[in-house]
């Protein structure tokens, strides 16, 4: 694949319904230090404040439509978590977001915000394992 191509597949992808392009920013200290020009990737300004909601979009949009109506279930209760959430959300899936019982509420809330009525948190065991 042609390097021209590859760029239009990424601009063109659709994780965009649900991910921000986000910017480039210089690091001046970073780079003095290294002497070469450093830029950071700032995912941060994702609105899960994460790259994570690419990967979960992504996977999501990939899931055949016939499997894609029973929904989606993971167990994460971190960033993974709130990306699976607004893409279920954007795409008007039911998810079901299994997280250990010690998860932070604040966490939680987070997941459910990002999720609304199409999110179900099942909060469960002490620990993945469980």
């Amino acid at each position: 694949m042609a390097s021209h191509d590859y760029l239009k597949k990424t601009l063109t992808a659709r994780v965009y319904d649900v991910a921000r392009e986000t910017e480039l920013e210089r690091a001046p200290n970073l780079s003095a230090r290294l002497r070469n020009p450093v830029y950071l990737k700032r995912e941060d300004n994702q609105p899960v404040f994460s790259f994570k909601v690419r990967g979960a979009y992504n996977k999501m949009a990939h899931i055949p439509a016939d499997a894609l109506e029973r929904g989606v279930i993971t167990a994460s209760a971190g960033n993974h978590a709130q990306g699976v959430a607004l893409s279920a959300a954007r795409m008007g899936v039911k998810a079901i977001i299994v997280v250990p019982v010690t998860t932070p509420q604040v966490k939680v809330d987070a997941v459910r915000a990002h999720g609304g009525a199409t999110v179900e948190v099942v909060q469960f065991g002490e620990s993945y394992s469980d």
